[in-house]
């Protein structure tokens, strides 16, 4: 099958965890005998911001990591119509431009071969309502919402049996433990979020950092100059973006991790755990999270990592993983074996053919019924 999949970037994870989750889908396809296309736009802001803050080596970078992924650019004069008259399915992210949306609407509407996808990946359907609301996805066949609080959105808008639950997974060709000394006690990949989770990342790292007394690293992008007043207080380094093809080293060389979800995710969309958890997990590193509720039971909580009420615990929890060896190693290794087991990128593949097998045969099905009613 052709797949070719509008993305806001394929080449840039600066700002954009979209990226990771895309990259091992099409490295999983291609592995597995299919053609697989990216295409972002040229004013994509999370390259551009890539480059203002790094420079054009990681742009370098990417083609030597992914050699064989293809990503082609495109801007106001690119012919849609012709790209996409080439491919089997076509998947849209939710970031593309709106009038780009409704346009590949109307194309596959017109007769389009091809089967239209549209991929949502954000809190946005809750938090950006009239944004979402706006955009035209009549000429649509499915949808794909990374998890089942966000498919419920689009149930109640309609969507009935169109809408699938696909959830991010782990690039396991990419994420896997790595033999390391380890150099530091705690490392937290992340971005600081628009002040979604501004207090949290207080009580569930700065805090416990400081009075631990560890030995911390944190990477990511978009924090304040009070954000890094409060690291460098506590004696944390931050060390700025990282690129996610670094991040399994980064993991390797601590001895535990943090997952602190932004806020609209606890509240308003449980079960969307977003693909930071799955990816440590596939590193093997001890996990202990702040407060989210796996709604879906995509884990098992108290086995496959570590769940802190507030910080006062999430203090007491780190300091049992890292003088509990043993400990550890067991809550490290029941992580990795559900990512192994459910939770990689061959098995969103997976599921992913399977939607679209089902939804042909759908399709087949629904034709056939309406040709008889003609016919009667």
């Amino acid at each position: 099958m052709r797949f070719l999949f509008y993305t806001h970037s394929l080449v840039s994870d600066w700002n954009h965890g979209n990226a990771h989750f895309l990259r091992g889908v099409m490295r999983e396809l291609l592995r597995r005998g299919h053609e697989a296309v990216a295409l972002e736009p040229r004013d994509s802001w999370s390259r551009l911001n890539l480059i203002a803050d790094q420079g054009v080596g990681p742009i370098a970078a990417f083609r030597k990591h992914f050699p064989d992924l293809r990503v082609e650019i495109y801007g106001a004069d690119f012919d849609h119509e012709a790209a996409v008259s080439e491919a089997d399915l076509v998947v849209v992210h939710e970031w593309s431009d709106p009038e780009l949306v409704a346009r590949l609407g109307r194309i596959r509407h017109a007769g389009g071969s091809f089967t239209l996808a549209f991929h949502d990946t954000h809190h946005r359907a809750v938090t950006a309502k009239r944004a979402v609301a706006r955009l035209d996805l009549s000429g649509y066949d499915f949808v794909l919402a990374f998890g089942e609080a966000l498919r419920e959105r689009y149930l109640s808008a309609g969507w009935g049996r169109h809408v699938f639950t696909w959830h991010e997974a782990a690039d396991t060709s990419l994420f896997h433990p790595i033999p390391s000394d380890k150099n530091g006690d705690l490392v937290w990949i992340g971005n600081w979020g628009d002040d979604e989770r501004s207090a949290e990342i207080s009580s569930f790292l700065i805090e416990p950092a400081r009075q631990l007394k560890l030995t911390a690293t944190v990477r990511g992008v978009r924090y304040p100059d009070t954000a890094l007043k409060a690291l460098r207080a506590a004696r944390i380094d931050y060390g700025g973006w990282l690129a996610n093809a670094a991040v399994p080293r980064a993991f390797a060389e601590h001895r535990a991790t943090v997952h602190i979800p932004r806020r609209p995710y606890v509240e308003a969309l449980p079960g969307i755990p977003t693909i930071r958890v799955f990816e440590a997990l596939a590193c093997g590193i001890p996990l202990i999270s702040a407060p989210w509720s796996d709604a879906e039971g995509l884990f098992r909580a108290g086995t496959d990592f570590l769940f802190a009420r507030n910080g006062k615990e999430m203090t007491r929890l780190i300091r049992q993983v890292l003088s509990e060896p043993a400990f550890a190693e067991e809550l490290a290794a029941s992580g990795l074996e559900t990512i192994r087991a459910r939770h990689t990128c061959r098995h969103r593949v997976d599921e992913l053919l399977d939607i679209v097998a089902s939804y042909r045969l759908k399709k087949v099905e629904d034709d056939r019924i309406t040709s008889r009613e003609v016919a009667i």
